[in-house]
């Protein structure tokens, strides 16, 4: 396994309690990243700086480009569609099923243009969360359930695995996907195995099959190859790293969000990027998200 420290840049001081979902958008050229605990959606343009947030009706954890030029976002009770140019939201559906204590945390689209998403217990204990596909308006279950904070998913290029989190159970688990469905989840790595006290957070998979995560109190974001084995480890200055994205022209900047939650006012001293949306070039390119289809 390789260890690097890379050239780190700090692209924008959101704040974040906890940052979230970064989704590169390729139609418009930004990124745009979520803050749950404060209830932001925000966009930043890396070709000029420029940034905002639009203020979310509930905690957001993530918000995914759709075919329609808005964005479809995952709210703690539903989903909605944003406008990005009124900078309103406006709630498509309910989560059939879904306990009023859970919300909705991390999310991804597959090349049949599908959501795949997860609930989590919002207060992190009960074992209240599971996995579902929104597929052109339809919401089923679909993947593992029975998880106190689900992340990810994340699909590879091609469409033919998806892997799940659980983060309290510092696990990573992948299956077989189609156009037909998902099949049954299998152990892709233990992340404790490597990282005894870190949280694998939010995955995403690079354009050569290898599956990356954030570890939130860990300091490092973490690459493993298709067969599970840790390959690079990427160390960061903040503590609580909770997802990447692929991004830029050529895909080969990565962005990080990070969070400040769950840390103490000596360590956010010690920590001035927390919260920080982050950026360092990548060793390898990523994979633009296939735009949600929504109908």
């Amino acid at each position: 396994m390789a260890v690097i420290v890379p050239e780190v840049r700090r692209l924008l001081d959101a704040e974040s309690l906890l940052g979230e979902g970064p989704c590169w958008d390729a139609a418009r050229g930004v990124l745009w990243f979520v803050d749950i605990k404060r209830h932001r959606l925000w966009h930043y343009d890396p070709a000029t700086g420029s940034n905002s947030f639009a203020e979310a009706p509930g905690q957001i954890g993530w918000a995914l480009p759709a075919e329609d030029g808005r964005l479809l976002c995952g709210l703690k009770d539903g989903l909605y569609l944003f406008d990005p140019e009124a900078r309103t939201f406006e709630k498509l559906a309910a989560v059939p099923g879904e306990p009023a204590h859970n919300r909705l945390n991390d999310a991804c689209t597959d090349p049949w243009g599908r959501v795949w998403f997860g609930s989590m217990d919002d207060a992190e204990n009960a074992a209240s969360g599971r996995f579902y596909v929104f597929d052109r308006g339809r919401i089923v279950p679909a993947g593992p359930s029975a998880i106190s904070i689900t992340n990810g998913p994340a699909v590879n290029a091609d469409g033919s695995k998806i892997y799940f989190t659980d983060t309290v159970g510092q696990r990573i688990l992948v299956a077989d996907l189609g156009p037909e469905g998902v099949g049954e989840a299998r152990l892709f790595v233990d992340v404790k195995a490597h990282f005894a006290d870190a949280y694998p957070d939010g995955p995403v998979v690079d354009a050569e099959g290898h599956v990356w995560t954030g570890l939130y109190n860990g300091w490092h974001l973490a690459r493993f190859a298709p067969d599970g084995e840790l390959t690079l480890s990427v160390k960061l200055p903040a503590q609580n790293l909770t997802k990447l994205a692929f991004g830029g022209k050529d895909l080969r900047t990565i962005f990080v969000t990070t969070a400040q939650k769950g840390l103490s006012a000596e360590q956010l001293a010690a920590q001035p990027r927390a919260g920080s949306l982050l950026a360092f070039d990548a060793p390898v390119a990523g994979v633009a998200p296939p735009p949600v289809k929504l109908a």
